[in-house]
């Protein structure tokens, strides 16, 4: 009997998320154009069972962003997300706060490590433009994950030398029980999401004006995401 309440508490509180908060999560930052339109890499999966389009505003040209997009990665330039949880899992991952020359260097077929020993391939590239990462990004012994993942970064360009962010993640399900992976994994993603996407604009930012970034002065509200 005493656990029933926690039973509801746990339950009510999953629904919440699911109905109301996750719709949100799935979407954070971006516009309704932005989550339509078509992205580089949306081919790879046709019919993806998730979705997760998101966006921020970057005071900064696309050419002054897409340095810190080619040098993702572990071993390289990072994630600029939260370095401490990726490394709880033994990610040994640290965001460079620097565009290093030695990590532009991708191309298609590339190998961008998330772990030690968990990598997504490089499928589609224009550099300067857009980056899309496939692969499974949890691998169980020696098995195939039970989904197939495109991870793209989208970037475009807008007026006063100002770019939007666009990043974008596409699941499909190979297994039934694939669900149970994603969803959970899907709100630490939007927590790490965000995260990345400030870490990118800040840096570019910086790269831009020197000093603090502009998320740190006082700035307009121009698109959603900021």
């Amino acid at each position: 009997m005493r656990r029933r309440p926690v039973a509801l508490t746990v339950i009510g509180g999953a629904a919440a998320y699911f109905f109301f908060a996750r719709p949100r999560h799935l979407r954070w930052g971006a516009t309704d154009e932005e989550v339509e339109e078509p992205l580089p890499g949306d081919d790879l999966i046709v019919n993806p069972n998730l979705v997760a389009s998101r966006a921020i505003t970057i005071r900064a040209s696309a050419d002054q962003v897409w340095p810190w997009i080619a040098q993702l990665g572990q071993g390289r330039g990072g994630f600029y997300s939260y370095d401490f949880l990726e490394n709880l899992a033994g990610c040994n991952i640290h965001s460079a706060d620097r565009i290093r020359p030695e990590w532009q260097d991708v191309g298609v077929g590339d190998e961008v490590n998330l772990h030690p020993e968990v990598a997504l391939e490089v499928a589609v590239l224009e550099p300067g433009r857009s980056l899309v990462l496939r692969g499974g990004v949890l691998p169980i012994g020696n098995t195939l994950p039970p989904y197939d993942f495109t991870w793209a970064f989208v970037l475009h360009d807008r007026p006063d030398q100002m770019t939007r962010l666009v990043v974008r993640e596409r699941y499909a399900y190979t297994q039934w029980w694939a669900t149970l992976i994603v969803e959970p994994a899907e709100a630490i993603s939007f927590a790490m999401s965000q995260k990345m996407l400030r870490g990118i604009r800040d840096r570019a930012e910086r790269t831009r004006y020197g000093g603090a970034p502009l998320s740190e002065r006082r700035r307009p509200c121009v698109f959603p995401g900021l």
